[in-house]
């Protein structure tokens, strides 16, 4: 039986290759060929995101947070019998998670989003800038 994959392992006659010398350059090679996304794609479809996805991006954010910590909050109630308390404190836990994400989501896409061309400051007709 013959082993036609080039793994660059040892042959039957004793040949070694060498086996990760070209990895990165295969690595390289074989993303370029399947148009891995890199950073650069995501800051560009971050950039081209309309105000309506962002919005609905956000919102969903902090609805799925809320309602994950009603839900884990009425759950620990049933189980622990202590009927609102739980529910209500991880209902508050999740919207604080929620608010801590939208900010965290708002920050990478303004971060993300084109920076808008900076004027020079002229001075104004009394010397002020």
């Amino acid at each position: 039986m013959s082993n036609d994959r080039k793994t660059g392992r040892p042959t039957a006659q004793g040949e070694a290759a060498p086996l990760t010398s070209d990895l990165k350059a295969r690595i390289a090679r074989a993303q370029g060929e399947k148009g891995v996304a890199g950073d650069e794609q995501f800051a560009a479809a971050t950039r081209d995101m309309s105000a309506l996805s962002r919005g609905l991006r956000l919102g969903s954010e902090f609805v799925a947070a809320v309602l994950v910590g009603a839900g884990m909050g009425f759950l620990l109630d049933q189980w622990l019998r202590t009927s609102p308390w739980l529910f209500l404190a991880m209902m508050m836990l999740g919207f604080v998670a929620g608010v801590l994400n939208v900010v965290r989501a708002a920050a990478q896409m303004n971060g993300a989003a084109a920076q808008p061309p900076i004027d020079p400051v002229e001075p104004d007709d009394d010397g002020n800038k």
